[in-house]
Order: structure tokens, then sequence, then C-alpha cells
């Protein structure tokens, strides 16, 4: 770290340990976020009166049981490989796991990115290639490239099941839960600061984080500095190095090519009118939903989870009766322990167990 990056951390942990202001609640809506503020000891560094909660940042943790069902179902009624990022092989649904699915003889294929499951489509004519499609902003692009590429390749084998859904309505669901947010880094990147700018027309504040232990101090203490100072709802990009104000236009022109919102429902959330993505009609080929008439499941959340609870900041893990318990990494009963970015499972990897 050069001298001027270390003063300016200096600076930043002077204003977190002077902070005597108001109450604050501060949420962090990125699961990266909230494992790397674990590893910077960030927590240990906010002032007394100031609580960092985390939320439904994680798009493993987000994504509802039912949607478990639909891939289940896929693989065990059509037969269907099924194509999706290793976290999601272990989330339950009402019945099943794809993990217990693929124990009773389904496929299930991880990869890396959707254009693996396309090459797995193309190396597999015989098969039909379910990709499983989950994330925010970040991942959504790279979804519609594989479609893109599948039908640039003419392939009749291949589709997605969406899951994909956008922040932006998730902050206003929540604004009345918190008194600023931690934006994503990553997701500003892609979108830009426009829609944070202008969140804050509508009462809600935040900052643009980065990674870094470095970044993270400094964007907690500019939050904190600047709820001291006023009430007024602010904005502020503290992650200039990556996050512009307009972000990505070539990620954004391609999902919006692809794609449109949709309401969606958020594990803990309901739904949320608008804050999903779905293949516009024109893909339809490529829509699994509509390519086989998937049926529509209603799913139950296991007895005595609190994964809901915590993904709205209304609770922490240690107070979930199954957390450490019956729910481990190991053996884990709800999606925020499956995931690898899951608040759940970033408490018990850090410290949390009780």
């Amino acid at each position: 770290m050069t001298e001027e990056g270390k003063q300016a951390v200096a600076k930043a942990r002077a204003i977190l340990e002077n902070y005597k202001g108001k109450k604050l609640r501060i949420m962090e809506v990125c699961g990266t976020h909230t494992h790397a503020i674990f590893k910077a000891g960030l927590r240990q560094l906010m002032p007394e009166n100031v609580e960092l909660i985390s939320g439904p940042g994680c798009p493993v943790c987000v994504t509802p049981a039912d949607f478990i069902d639909e891939a289940v179902w896929l693989a065990t009624e059509k037969n269907a490989v099924i194509t999706t990022f290793g976290d999601l092989v272990r989330v339950p649904g009402s019945e099943m796991s794809l993990a217990g699915a693929r124990s009773e003889g389904a496929d299930i294929v991880p990869v890396y990115t959707p254009i693996d499951a396309v090459e797995y489509a193309k190396t597999h004519p015989d098969r039909e290639v379910v990709f499983l499609s989950v994330g925010f902003e970040t991942t959504t692009p790279s979804a519609c490239l594989a479609v893109q590429r599948a039908e640039k390749a003419g392939l009749k084998n291949f589709s997605i099941l969406t899951a994909n859904k956008t922040m932006d309505e998730a902050y206003r669901a929540l604004k009345d839960s918190v008194d600023a947010y931690i934006y994503p880094g990553h997701v500003c990147a892609i979108v830009g600061t426009r829609l944070t700018e202008e969140l804050t027309g509508e009462g809600i504040s935040g900052v643009v984080a980065g990674f870094t232990p470095s970044e993270l101090v400094t964007a907690a203490a500019t939050l904190v500095e600047l709820c001291s100072k006023s009430d007024e709802p602010f904005f502020r990009n503290c992650y200039p190095r990556v996050v512009t104000r307009d972000g990505s236009t070539a990620a954004k022109k391609l999902v919006e090519k692809y794609m449109e919102p949709a309401d969606a429902v958020w594990r803990g959330l309901g739904i949320i009118p608008k804050s999903g993505m779905v293949l516009r009609d024109e893909y339809a080929a490529f829509d699994a939903r509509k390519k086989f008439s998937v049926p529509s499941f209603k799913a139950k959340n296991p007895p005595g989870c609190r994964c809901g609870e915590i993904l709205q900041g209304k609770c922490k893990p240690t107070d979930c009766p199954l957390f450490g318990k019956t729910c481990t990494p190991e053996h884990p009963v709800g999606a925020c322990m499956v995931s690898q970015e899951g608040t759940c499972a970033a408490y018990y990897q850090y410290g949390g167990v009780v």
C-alpha cells in the first residue's frame, strides 16, 4: 500500500473510532462484501452505535426453493442435463436438492460459466441441456451471451431456466429497515451509478465500495461521516477506479436485447415487482419454462430455518436455532449456509458458531 493509501486508511479508522452520533443500521447487500468485511475485520472497527447487517445480495440465497423444484423436475421428468454453478447443487427444494436428484440418476453437471453449458450442448447433441441462470446484474450478461452463442450455432438442445434478478427494487423494498447501503462495486461496474444517484431522490442513501480492506474501511468511514453531518439522503462513489456513471454500455445493451423485467420471488422478501429478468418472447426457444411447459411449484422453506429474516436484516445467523447445530456448511439446511457467499456461511467460517 502506498503512503497516501496508508494515510487514507488511518483517517478512515479515526472517523469510525471517534463516531459518537446517532445509532445507524448499515446494510451491505453483496455476499462477496459480507465475506470481505469479515476477512478485513471491519465489524470489529465499527462504533458501538453502528450496526453492520447483511442483506439479500447472494443470488443463491435469494433464489426460492421452487426454482430448485423446477430444475429437479426438468432433470427427472424431462431427462434434461442440468448445468449449473456448484453452489446450487446442494440448495434444498421441496422434496430434494439437485444433489439428491443426481444420487437417483439425474444428470447434474457443474460448470464455471454459461458458455461452458453451451459447449456441453454442442458436444451432446442428443441431450437437452438446461443452464440454471441465477444471479444479479454481474452474471446476467453472461447468460445472455450464452443464448447469443447458442442462437448463432443453431443449437436446438440448449435452454436456460432463469432466476436472474436486479438489485434496484430490493434497495427500495428494504429502505425502511436501514439507514444506508454499502452498494456492491461489481454490480455498479455494470449498471453505473445513475440509478444509485437517483435513489437519493427517494430518500435512499449509500456508498459504492470496492472489496479490499482499505476500500471497505474507507467506504464505511465515508458513509458514517456523511450520516453524521446531515439527515439528507446522499450517494458517494468510493470505487471510482472501477465504477463509472454509465457502467458497461455493451453489457447493458446485450441484456436489453435478450431479456426484459418481470416480477420475481425473492427468498425471504416475497414477490418484488419488476425485479427479475426473463428472456423476451422472441427467444422463447431458449426459455426452458416455455420450451418444456414447466409446471408451477409452491415450495415451503425448511422448518425452523430463518434465512428469510436474515436476508432482510431482521436477525443475525446466530439468532437462528439451527445455526451451527443442525445447519452447518457440511450439512446445510438453508440457502444462506449452502452458498459460499451466504451470510450464515460467513458467520460460521469467521467465528460466529455458537
